[in-house]
């Protein structure tokens, strides 16, 4: 079992901003039941572009109602440019940390945030580029490449930490691990 911290703590069991927004101006989903996390978040933009209300429904963990209970309060206030910044350890970071196989939970309010925001812009969603290496959590090469190199990860095991990719079956460990150490194979050497 996890250790979590008391503001973790307090987040899960006294989550802010919880439920549906009527008439929200933008929304980000992300996550499926299916997988065991699910996140809908829901902002209120004003004319000026700054988010004026947030609120969530979310579907996992602890860690998964604490992250997302998290974004809602950081997010407040903030212009849109300001907020699409945010990143999952600035998540993790105002709960003042998460535990490492917990990651994916601050991941998915990340992601949550940046679909509202491009949904706000009119920016089309797309589906998810690059060619699937997850059948368990629909997970693609393009994806782990990129949380590999934000977040300076070493292996399939953090790999699965932040995006739950090799969490299922277990099939596609192998691949996983073998775009870390191309990527790491990549990395300048340092002396």
């Amino acid at each position: 079992m996890w250790e979590y911290n008391d503001k973790v703590k307090d987040h899960f069991l006294n989550p802010r901003n919880v439920g549906e927004m009527t008439e929200p101006s933008a929304v980000g989903e992300v996550g499926s039941l299916s997988c065991g996390d699910a996140l809908k978040l829901f902002l209120k933009i004003n004319k000026s572009g700054r988010i004026v209300d947030a609120t969530f429904m979310t579907f996992g963990c602890a860690s998964a109602v604490a992250s997302s209970s998290a974004l809602t309060e950081m997010v407040k206030g903030l212009t849109l440019d300001e907020a699409e910044k945010l990143t999952n350890d600035d998540i993790a970071d105002y709960l003042d940390g998460l535990p490492k196989e917990k990651m994916h939970c601050s991941v998915m309010g990340q992601d949550a945030l940046r679909k509202a925001i491009r949904s706000y812009k009119g920016i089309e969603i797309q589906e998810k580029p690059g060619n699937v290496v997850c059948e368990c959590f629909g997970v693609t090469d393009l994806e782990i490449i990129d949380t590999v190199k934000d977040n300076n990860l070493k292996n399939a095991e953090d790999v699965t930490f932040y995006i739950k990719a090799g969490g299922g079956c277990g099939k596609c460990v192998e691949k996983i691990e073998s775009i870390v150490e191309s990527l790491l194979s990549e990395a300048p050497v340092t002396q």
